[in-house]
């Protein structure tokens, strides 16, 4: 009852033609190439980045709005999560206090 069935592989009807035969072929090289020259490496070329004092208060300001809201999206979902505890314990407490009042009847 538990065993898997497995299917039956069916005999192969008609007539089954055999492989083809692969005879080997010998291989050429092709002619040599000379590799390329080698090149002297570049010098690191990084461009500077120049701080004004307008794009430094740019991302001082750019950085306080994503604290900020990145800090009121956590806000708000710690109180959500707050009020749903709330809500649960009191209905959890009404519950208990309909269950208890239908015993004592």
């Amino acid at each position: 009852m538990f065993r898997p069935k497995l299917p039956t592989m069916p005999q192969p009807t008609g007539t089954v033609t055999p492989p083809a035969v692969v005879e080997p072929t010998t291989i050429t090289p092709g002619t040599p190439t000379s590799p390329p020259a080698p090149t002297a490496p570049a010098p690191p070329s990084r461009p500077v980045v120049q701080l004004t004092p307008g794009t430094a208060l740019a991302l001082v300001g750019g950085g306080t709005a994503v604290v900020l809201v990145v800090g009121a999206v956590l806000v708000s979902m710690l109180l959500a999560v707050a009020v749903t505890a709330a809500s649960l314990a009191i209905c959890a407490l009404v519950i208990r206090s309909l269950v208890n009042a239908q015993h004592r009847r």
